[in-house]
């Protein structure tokens, strides 16, 4: 039975990274990937608690733009699959989930950074092929794109399903520092790269004084985002009334001109 329950749990590490960027049936929302873990664990009520947590500490953290953050969806797998393993009671279920599930999601965002690189480098191969003519070796080229990420989830879930907690974190205090430095950088310029991309796409040279507003607002007045995003509601909702109005307006005129010209006649 445990021989089951771990090699279940290495296939759902690599299959909810998959499933995060294309069907999103099982997310890597702690709270999600807690429920299929316990049913995989046959311990519902504790790998819930557990996904709760890590739940609590993912709210308002969004990968936008490409950014790389700690994957609290892997913490929670590996978290719950290590504290029902070991433990027998609620409490110290949570305890040893943090202590073994923060250092493996710490270790997901320099993954995660990885994968996207390496996943560069799998697109420009598969458009050399696409530019040859050679569409069969693209297609399998392209293939290797799934792969990586889904070996970045898991091959350290593989670990802690064979090794335990302990090598996880050793594994963390002996990475040295310029990987993890080289891995920040890298990971602090693909939001700026997404948000970019984000800006070509979006009308933001006819609407750059809300831009201004919004940034005022956040830099400035340190309303938290949640505020921006109301305020910015507000605005873009006034708007849209104000442009139904005007263009229902020609036609009542022209509708009340016709009538007017009738009684005329």
């Amino acid at each position: 039975m445990a021989f089951i329950q771990g090699l279940l749990t290495i296939i759902f590490s690599f299959w909810m990274v998959l499933d995060h960027q294309g069907l999103v049936i099982t997310t890597w929302f702690p709270i999600m990937v807690a429920f299929f873990m316990g049913l995989i664990m046959g311990d519902m009520q504790t790998a819930m608690v557990i996904g709760g947590t890590f739940q609590l500490m993912a709210l308002g953290v969004a990968s936008i733009g490409g950014a790389s953050v700690p994957n609290w969806g892997l913490a929670a797998l590996v978290g719950i699959y290590i504290a029902i393993r070991t433990t027998h009671s609620l409490s110290s279920a949570k305890a040893v989930a943090l202590a073994v599930g923060v250092p493996v999601g710490m270790i997901g965002i320099q993954l995660d950074v990885l994968a996207k690189v390496l996943t560069t480098y799998v697109a420009h191969q598969a458009q050399k092929y696409l530019n040859l003519g050679k569409y069969r070796q693209m297609n399998a080229t392209l293939w290797l794109g799934p792969l990586i990420f889904g070996l970045s989830t898991s091959v350290p879930t593989a670990i802690v399903v064979l090794f335990g907690s302990n090598l996880v974190k050793t594994v963390l205090h002996f990475i040295p520092t310029w990987v993890t430095n080289g891995l920040s950088i890298a990971g602090s310029l693909l939001p700026v790269l997404g948000i970019g991309m984000l800006l070509q796409l979006m009308p933001a040279k006819k609407y750059f004084s809300m831009l201004l507003v919004g940034f005022f607002l956040s830099g400035y007045l340190h309303i938290p985002m949640l505020g921006v995003s109301i305020i910015g509601f507000a605005m873009a909702y006034y708007f849209f009334i104000q442009q139904a109005h005007n263009a229902k307006s020609p036609v009542s005129d022209q509708s009340s001109t016709d009538k007017g010209a009738m009684f005329d006649e």
